[in-house]
């Protein structure tokens, strides 16, 4: 029997370990013998994407609408491009209504209003996506940890992603499973990712 391809979507704030808990998955999950892809479409746009938005080095006074918006249909673009490949599970790194939270945290870290026309489209654009996915991960901040220090995050600017994150999620209703700085809530989090793909499976 074909089975769906299974989706899966991580979301948080800067450094709260969503790279590391989808390198974690994807490792057990390759453990187990799925063909498993990861997307993780970022902004700014690689060099690779001409249609992307023009470079910039500071996401907090770089993040449009616009950007949002490519961010937003680039990432599902990826993502069906890995089912398109085979892929039977899909890791997103960013998954829509992430990219629709950093834009109200830099609106506001910026003193602006968003024009609520505008908002609602992106908003509409996102939870199009949300039941797609079988399963959503949205890391939390912990501002005790220390930051990486190979970034220069502003700190007001990531606690501000960090609750729009959650803002959104809580606004939608959407059934999500939070992950904390603790290993064993990432260990229960891969735990989670690698029965679904079990119990996919075995359906």
């Amino acid at each position: 029997m074909t089975h769906a391809p299974i989706r899966i979507g991580v979301l948080g704030t800067h450094s709260t370990g969503k790279t590391l808990l989808l390198k974690r998955i994807e490792s057990s999950s390759n453990a187990s013998k799925p063909v498993c892809a990861t997307t993780a479409c970022s902004w700014p746009a690689p060099a690779s994407s001409p249609n992307g938005p023009p470079d910039s080095a500071c996401p907090r006074c770089s993040t449009t609408v616009t950007s949002t918006e490519w961010i937003i249909t680039q990432g599902i673009a990826d993502e069906l491009a890995a089912i398109g490949q085979g892929a039977d599970v899909v890791l997103a790194g960013r998954a829509p209504l992430d990219a629709l939270a950093y834009l109200r945290a830099a609106a506001e870290y910026r003193g602006e209003i968003l024009h609520r026309r505008e908002l609602e489209r992106l908003r509409q654009l996102t939870t199009t996506q949300i039941p797609q996915y079988r399963l959503l991960l949205a890391t939390v901040l912990d501002p005790a940890l220390p930051v990486d220090t190979r970034h220069t995050y502003d700190p007001r600017y990531r606690a501000l992603v960090n609750s729009h994150v959650h803002q959104l999620l809580d606004e939608e209703d959407i059934d999500h499973q939070r992950v904390t700085s603790d290993p064993d809530s990432h260990a229960r989090a891969v735990e989670w990712a690698l029965q679904l793909c079990v119990k996919e499976r075995a359906a």
